[in-house]
């Protein structure tokens, strides 16, 4: 009787001070009804209520009387409280009662009143909420005893304003907004709370007394997966990884964290998390066996993050295939990501359609996974590791791209180390660079946590001996044809790469003495092969081939095209030839020098393409090309008017383009271009691209078009994404070059299907520059048919 007494007394008093307070116009009353209430706050020079009768205060008062005093906001009598009554009487009931209460009116309160002074007034007290650690309180009530009593509709409530007041704050006070509500400081200062509220879990427990985890989970979990994890974890990470370094209850209230978060939130609060972890022994205190008891968890750290996606760094790999080497429940997992590995490293299938970056991301991953093999499970896995590494070589081999080639290459001579620890191992030659130097270093031992990189101390200056000449006892060749001697008759490697260093300038020295033996000499450069280790020797060779065809076109030209379908010539011949007609015709399609004879620039005007390399140039042309044709408005002055100059390519470009069409299609012993070399058939639909371009304003560039066009819709769905990417450029390239009176009578009748091709290559393509030329050629083909169409609505309108 004396509880349910205690209860009536405190609901008798507290409903007559709110009628007080809300009513009556006596600041002296208002005052004492104040003091009366604030008699049930735990702290302050009134505090006098029983533990009992402060329970039944919070439980069932305190939030109306912070609603009663936000009524008050703008009465007669607050304005006459001096400051420190303002404080003591009006601010203390927002920081001293329930905090999740008086968060939730705080919030209700700016939500609902605009801008006045006593919006300034809430906000006032919202900022001394946060700064006097409120939300850490909060969070404490909240980890007390076995749960929380409340509905889930008013802790869902509550978790939304806690994770987006940064967010309802700066809607409501645009443009005024202050730094404490602004993300970084706000999930910083949330970050801290939470430390207080495990640091305060931690002590209780080492203390016997029950506490619960699952509202700071929540919070957790619906704060990560609005995106704020990177603010969050930057600041809570390193406290989680010191703080259970040694201590076994912080292990303990980690692990239990991370399993009350709900599966709906779980992928966001773990991929946050192995992103700011330093480590796989610092995740594996903070997780636990996560991955071993939540199948979601499982999901995203074996499948998600390693096989769906390929944005994350090396260190967040190592780090999380680490963590599942290190435990033995754990293993298991290790080799169940191994195997889904190798399917999709030796899958043609995901080589082909899947970009370069996701490749390479798969790759270290693979090497990282077996570099944590032990030698037991190495032993046990070894066949499926060599039926990876052998059918997965095979696949990054035969692709067209070079870095997936050289992927291929590593990976494959990474594995053979590791599997054939005393038998021969694989050995390719291919250009190091920072790439292959990344997964060849995953297979070095994991570094330990806490270990410390030191500078290297090989500072040393190399001596500068960039001016020094070998000596040498030949002489380089004075004519063109003592050149042409010295690379078919001489065994001496000096006279060999003297001649062949020659060959260009005199070439383009001497252009009638040139074209006497023009063809013969290109065969021989053409046939050469590097039997002395030449420096720069493809480069070297190629410049000499490109200058004959300058100096001599047809007979060259024709002497080429008609090599690239014969027999007995290797890929790499035929795909020397393409660059050799591309280069040549870029330098002929330059204008003619005023002085009425063509200029013959030096090598160093010739763009070499590296012979190990798709050409990336045509991209730049289509760019540049598109500009010029790119009207823009806003721009003062009027342009500069461009002047047609003629150029040598025009007379001879069909001698360039038209017979690399003719036999594409005939499939010989050791050359089949629309099957199995599609290596070449990309480059060769890359050049013929560039052809037709070059032949802009040309006679037959109508001619080119309409042939270029009916030999790219053949292939236009090839599987290669380098061929795809050729067929694409190639049709910029007619859109570019062609008349548009011509473009739009040759697609009359395909006009639709044309356009539903370009769109569905710009919206749904694997390859981004697919998509992305793709998007270019609809740009040039509406503009073109606008340009063609409107003067015939303008005649038919006048």
């Amino acid at each position: 009787m004396e509880a349910q007494r205690s209860e009536t007394e405190v609901r008798l008093e507290v409903n007559r001070c709110i009628r007080t307070i809300s009513t009556s116009r006596d600041a002296v009353e208002v005052v004492a009804s104040l003091r009366t209430l604030a008699g049930y706050l735990p702290d302050g020079p009134h505090a006098r209520a029983s533990a009992s009768e402060r329970e039944e205060f919070d439980r069932a008062h305190y939030t109306m009387v912070l609603k009663v005093l936000v009524g008050g906001l703008h009465a007669d009598w607050r304005q006459r409280l001096t400051s420190a009554e303002h404080t003591e009487l009006w601010g203390a009931f927002f920081l001293q009662g329930p905090p999740d209460q008086a968060l939730l009116v705080i919030m209700d309160c700016i939500g609902t009143i605009g801008q006045s002074s006593g919006q300034d007034k809430m906000v006032d007290i919202l900022e001394l909420y946060l700064q006097n650690g409120r939300v850490g309180a909060l969070l404490w009530s909240r980890c007390q005893g076995p749960g929380s009593p409340d509905s889930p509709q008013l802790r869902e409530t509550l978790l939304g304003r806690m994770v987006s007041l940064p967010d309802l704050m700066a809607n409501r006070l645009y443009p005024h907004n202050r730094p404490l509500f602004l993300s970084a400081q706000y999930y910083s200062l949330l970050a801290q709370e939470f430390k207080f509220a495990l640091d305060k879990t931690c002590k209780a427990l080492k203390d016997g007394q029950d506490c619960s985890l699952r509202f700071v989970a929540q919070l957790l979990g619906k704060t990560c997966v609005q995106g704020h994890s990177e603010h969050l974890f930057k600041d809570l990470v390193p406290h989680l990884s010191a703080s259970t370094r040694s201590d076994m209850v912080w292990q303990r209230v980690c692990w239990r964290l991370m399993e009350d978060i709900p599966d709906r939130w779980m992928e966001s609060v773990v991929t946050g998390l192995v992103q700011v972890v330093t480590g796989p022994a610092a995740l594996a205190r903070i997780l636990g066996n996560l991955v071993v008891k939540n199948k979601k968890s499982q999901f995203v750290l074996t499948h998600k993050l390693l096989l769906l996606q390929y944005k994350y760094e090396t260190c967040v790999l190592r780090t999380l295939l680490g963590y599942l080497a290190q435990d033995r429940e754990r293993r298991p997992l290790l080799i169940q990501v191994l195997r889904a590995l190798c399917q999709a490293w030796s899958s043609s299938s995901s080589v082909r359609h899947t970009p370069v970056e996701q490749q390479l991301y798969l790759s270290r991953a693979l090497l990282l996974c077996v570099s944590l093999l032990s030698e037991a499970e190495l032993q046990e896995l070894r066949a499926e590791l060599m039926q990876c590494m052998l059918g997965g070589m095979q696949c990054h081999l035969d692709s067209n791209v070079v870095r997936i080639r050289r992927i291929g290459m590593v990976v494959g001579e990474c594995l053979s180390s590791r599997l054939n620890t005393q038998e021969a191992r694989l050995k390719f030659e291919y250009e190091q660079d920072e790439e292959t130097k990344e997964l060849v270093s995953m297979m070095d031992p994991f570094p330990p946590e806490d270990a410390v990189l030191t500078d290297s101390d090989d500072e040393l200056t190399p001596y500068d001996m960039s001016d020094d000449r070998e000596m040498t006892k030949s002489a380089p060749p004075r004519y063109i044809r003592d050149c042409l001697e010295g690379l078919i008759f001489s065994e001496d490697p000096t006279r060999v790469e003297l001649s062949l260093q020659a060959a260009e300038g005199l070439v383009r020295k001497n252009p009638s003495a040139a074209r006497e033996v023009s063809v013969e000499l290109t065969k021989v450069l053409l046939h050469l092969e590097d039997k002395y280790s030449t420096p720069s020797f493809l480069a070297l060779r190629q410049a000499a081939m490109v200058a004959l065809a300058v100096v001599d076109s047809i007979p060259v030209a024709e002497y080429l095209t008609t090599e690239f379908y014969s027999v007995n010539y290797s890929l790499r011949q035929r795909m020397d030839i393409l660059e050799v007609l591309a280069l040549s015709a870029q330098e002929l399609s330059k204008p003619i020098a005023e002085q009425g004879r063509p200029s013959l620039p030096p090598s160093a005007a010739v763009t070499l393409v590296d012979p190990q390399s798709v050409p990336s140039n045509w991209r730049q042309v289509v760019e540049q090309r598109i500009q010029s044709k790119t009207r823009r408005f806003g721009k003062s002055g009027a342009p500069a008017p461009v002047t047609a100059t003629p150029n040598r390519y025009a007379s001879v470009a069909g001698f360039f383009f038209f017979p690399l069409l003719q036999s594409y299609d005939r499939p010989q012993v050791t050359f089949d271009l629309l099957g199995s070399d599609h290596l070449v058939l990309g480059r060769l639909v890359h050049t013929l691209g560039l052809l037709m371009h070059l032949a802009v304003n040309a006679p037959v560039a109508t001619q080119m078009g309409r042939s270029l066009l009916d030999f790219v819709w053949a292939i236009r769905y090839h599987t290669d994404q380098v061929v795809r990417q050729g067929v694409l450029f190639s049709v910029c390239a007619v859109f570019l070059s062609m008349p548009g009176q011509c473009l739009l009578a040759e697609l009359s009748d395909h006009l639709l299907e044309t356009r539903a091709w370009l769109a569905d290559v710009a919206e749904g393509d694997a390859d981004a520059d697919c998509r992305t030329l793709a998007m270019q050629a609809l740009v040039l083909l509406d503009k073109s048919l606008r340009t063609q169409l409107e003067p015939s609505a303008l005649d038919l309108k006048s």
